[in-house]
């Protein structure tokens, strides 16, 4: 009998043993599961952040491009045409190609 309960006390102790460990596991895989928690929390917080920001700047976008278009007169009635536009732009060109054509002649002349 006294092999039996050795033997009981035994087998006791492994449990014991295995029961210390398997709670050392759980607590791990707690803290593991607590730490992945947080971290997508953290991840949610920051997606979020960055939506409400490329909002912003979408709005912001939209309202200086809205602005630009009254300051241009190309939106409304009673706007500048598009014609008008194009004839100023290509002024533009030829003003600045004059410019340069004559400053070309007057850099040729003065160094001959």
């Amino acid at each position: 009998m006294s092999s039996s309960r050795t033997t009981e006390e035994t087998y006791e102790a492994q449990n014991d043993q295995r029961l210390d460990e398997l709670h050392s596991k759980i607590r791990t895989l707690r803290g593991v599961t607590t730490d992945i928690y947080d971290d997508a929390e953290r991840q949610h917080l920051t997606l979020d952040d960055t939506g409400n920001a490329f909002s912003s700047l979408s709005m912001s976008l939209s309202q200086s491009s809205r602005r630009a278009a009254q300051a241009f007169g190309l939106s409304g009635a009673g706007g500048v045409r598009q014609m008008r536009i194009i004839m100023y732009i290509v002024g533009s060109f030829l003003a600045l190609w004059l410019v340069w054509k004559t400053k070309e002649i007057w850099w040729v002349g003065g160094s001959a």
